[in-house]
């Protein structure tokens, strides 16, 4: 469907689904749903709501970076209009009333497209790739945790309650039955994932108690990318409707494996609809190589986009209880100890996970970055180190350990602020380091434990 097609395909669905109201949604750079709800009178005769462009340089906390840190940016905070993406939209199956929720692309009122915006920035991507008659593919793998009620944010989190009545206090990893302790939340979570045609594949137990894994069908990245965005939602007002809150914190719980968002990417030939990361014997291509080539060299720079967060680092720290989260971008085949897994598959389905993003991050900005990564790669004819055959952990870490030298290596990476966006990329760094500079404002338990009396 196509934007001009928009009015008339929202007037029809609106009347077949009896819609009388709409949610207008546009993704942060966090991932957090922002916009507005009207009338859906209103919304169809009324033209294009607007938003204050400055939702895109706003931190996790609610504030803007320093004035000296977006000299690049317009003070004057222009308005953007939203357009409605016929592709994006979704009933609220838990809302009282009909209600529709409408993912949103932003044009200023020139026409020009917001360039900060998360959605725009993995589009710029694809469009790289469609001019080289590529069309990427993706599964996202989306790990949490489902966790009890907790309002005092200095009180450690605890796992849920379960059918039995008993907190998990092992880890159950591919435990049917440690699922089934939570089914009434699942069957209503896929009741609610149905209705709105979320393509979810598989529900797993993970290693840590109450960390649950859920695989998506592989498909286009921008369809996919909605589609995690509205997983997450969906989820977490399931959760709440039964007494209990799911997190996609990276490291919610000391001493429990950190939750990651998994990336299958396999690439198309446009025209001939082929796998081109497989050659005509089947084995793996020069395409292939070069792509992987291009992860090993860009993805460190590209981690705070994959490791938006304070918190996402203590995921990636190797340690008893970092479960089997990578610490490098080495590759290998059926290794999941290795930044770069390469799955056992039929050459058509040849692919690589990328196993380095966090549960946290924004899935749009981790799919641009890590296409961007590939496709530069392809670009400059990349060679990837050889294969990592056994533990790849004896390696030692290739990755920043936190969000400052982190930000630092995507400052100092002019090929992927050309992919991405140099106001983009610009306006990331300044929002994120403002969120490093708050978080050090903040005296920790730990601090005021080994510290106050002994120092």
């Amino acid at each position: 469907m196509s934007h001009r097609q928009a009015p008339r395909l929202l007037n029809d669905w609106f009347r077949k689904h009896g819609i009388t109201e709409v949610e207008c949604l546009v993704a942060d750079l966090t991932g957090i749903l922002k916009g507005k709800i009207m009338p859906a009178d209103k919304y169809l005769k009324g033209g294009r709501p607007r938003l204050p462009d400055s939702i895109f340089i706003q931190t996790v906390t609610g504030g803007y970076p320093d004035d000296e840190d977006i000299r690049f940016w317009n003070p004057a905070e222009r308005d953007m209009e939203l357009v409605p993406d016929p592709n994006a939209v979704y009933p609220v199956p838990w809302a009282e009333d009909p209600t529709a929720q409408i993912i949103h692309d932003c044009v200023y009122l020139t026409g020009d497209p917001v360039e900060l915006a998360p959605r725009h920035v993995l589009k710029r991507v694809l469009d790289r790739y469609e001019a080289r008659g590529w069309r990427p593919v993706v599964a996202p793998e989306v790990e949490f945790y489902l966790v009890k009620t907790n309002t005092d944010a200095d009180y450690p989190l605890e796992p849920p309650i379960g059918r039995s009545g008993r907190q998990e206090s092992s880890r159950q990893s591919f435990s049917i039955d440690a699922v089934n302790e939570f089914d009434p939340l699942f069957e209503e979570m896929y009741d609610y994932c149905d209705a709105m045609n979320l393509d979810l594949d598989t529900l797993i137990h993970e290693e840590g108690a109450g960390q649950m894994e859920v695989n998506f069908r592989h498909g286009a990245p921008l369809a996919l990318a909605d589609q995690v965005v509205m997983f997450k939602r969906t989820l977490r007002e399931t959760a709440l409707r039964h007494g209990m809150y799911a997190t996609f914190m990276a490291k919610p719980m000391a001493g429990e494996p950190g939750s990651a968002m998994h990336l299958h990417q396999s690439l198309l030939d446009r025209q001939a609809g082929h796998n081109v990361f497989a050659d005509e014997e089947g084995r793996p291509s020069g395409l292939f190589h070069a792509f992987i080539g291009g992860q090993q060299r860009y993805l460190p720079s590209a981690m705070p986009l994959l490791a938006p967060n304070v918190n996402s680092y203590r995921r990636l720290m190797r340690t008893e209880t970092s479960g089997s989260a990578p610490i490098n971008v080495e590759w290998g085949m059926d290794n999941r100890t290795v930044g770069l897994r390469v799955p056992v598959s039929a050459p058509e389905a040849t692919r690589v996970e990328n196993r380095l993003a966090g549960a946290d991050a924004n899935p749009y900005l981790v799919m641009a970055a890590s296409l961007a990564c590939g496709y530069l790669g392809m670009q400059e004819r990349l060679e990837p180190r050889p294969p990592v055959v056994g533990s790849a952990w004896p390696g030692g870490s290739k990755l920043p350990d936190d969000i400052g030298p982190a930000l630092d290596l995507l400052h100092d990476c002019p090929p992927l602020a050309d992919l991405l966006g140099e106001r983009f990329v610009n306006s990331y760094l300044a929002v994120k380091r403002a969120e490093h500079r708050a978080y050090f404002q903040v005296i920790s338990s730990w601090e005021r434990e080994h510290l106050l009396l002994r120092v």
